[in-house]
């Protein structure tokens, strides 16, 4: 989803793509995603190979990124609050306000969309695959500290940035094709947590 603008009204539809600029801190990383699917609409244009775009909300899951200076926020703060309890550290900070919101999706869920959709969609147009609906970085944060366990504080760095405000996607494309995402977020959360705890033991 960072390939759609900064600015998109929401939630997100498909044709909102290259309508405005990028978010600043992810624009390399967003235009590989925007040249990944003109290649995929190209391909299918010139040699009528059925080549499906489809852009998930953040994914999550046993096995994703947890490393603190490299990880998307999901992961990142599974890493910090799994320390945190390890280690007993009295606070758990995060950067930013906590007001962001980001809508999240269970890896189960998005392997689930794609098998669906090899089966069911033969289209140029890219579809968006979520769950339909956002939480705050900091409801986030308030819901890994209950399954992790951690009894400490949690403090906000307002000094940090905290990027797109908002990025819920429009999933109505896929909805009316019949399918949707199953694995509730505390659902996803308490089994990345555990996979995640399950690596570190």
């Amino acid at each position: 989803s960072c390939a759609y603008p900064k600015a998109s009204p929401q939630p997100i539809q498909e044709g909102y793509l290259l309508t405005g600029p990028l978010e600043s801190t992810s624009e390399p990383y967003s235009i590989a995603k925007i040249a990944g699917t003109k290649l995929c609409q190209s391909y299918r244009k010139q040699y009528g190979f059925n080549a499906i775009v489809a852009v998930p909300a953040t994914v999550y899951g046993p096995g994703a990124d947890t490393a603190l200076d490299t990880a998307h926020v999901m992961g990142a703060l599974i890493g910090r609050f799994y320390q945190a309890v390890a280690e007993g550290h009295p606070e758990v900070v995060i950067w930013g306000s906590g007001r962001p919101r980001r809508e999240f999706l269970y890896e189960d869920d998005f392997v689930n969309a794609c098998l669906f959709l090899m089966g069911h969609y033969n289209s140029a147009e890219m579809i968006n695959v979520g769950c339909g609906y956002d939480v705050s970085i900091k409801e986030l944060a308030h819901l890994i500290k209950e399954v992790s366990g951690y009894e400490g504080k949690i403090v906000f760095d307002r000094s940090q940035p905290d990027g797109t405000m908002k990025k819920l996607m429009d999933t109505g494309r896929i909805s009316k094709l019949g399918w949707k995402a199953k694995v509730g977020l505390k659902e996803g959360i308490k089994k990345t947590y555990q996979g995640y705890r399950g690596v570190k033991k």
